[in-house]
């Protein structure tokens, strides 16, 4: 029988040891979004960007690249104020019961 049938995604994410990877990389794809959603609606191209940020296009290319989940928060939140914005994480509370209390 599987073990699996009746929960939740999150539940096996869980079991798995998997939540923080992947909520991790799922950050990662909005903020990269957002950059390039910004980026579009000023009008800034990769090579500007690059320019703004001080570094090379090939940092904006991975700053934006949402499957890259090994970017700091420096380097996007210095993409972010390149383009007038900030990056904003916090901490909220666990809706569902965690292992580690």
């Amino acid at each position: 029988m599987n073990k699996h049938i009746g929960s939740s995604f999150d539940d096996f994410l869980n079991e798995d040891g998997l939540i923080e990877e992947v909520s991790a990389a799922a950050l990662k794809r909005v903020i990269a979004w957002q950059l390039a959603e910004a980026m579009r609606a000023q009008k800034v191209s990769k090579k500007a960007l690059a320019e703004r940020m001080h570094t090379s296009r090939t940092a904006v290319d991975r700053a934006l690249d949402q499957n890259d989940a090994g970017m700091t928060l420096a380097t996007l939140a210095c993409a972010a104020r390149a383009l007038g914005q900030r990056v904003e994480v916090r901490l909220v509370p666990n809706n569902s019961q965690s292992p580690f209390h």
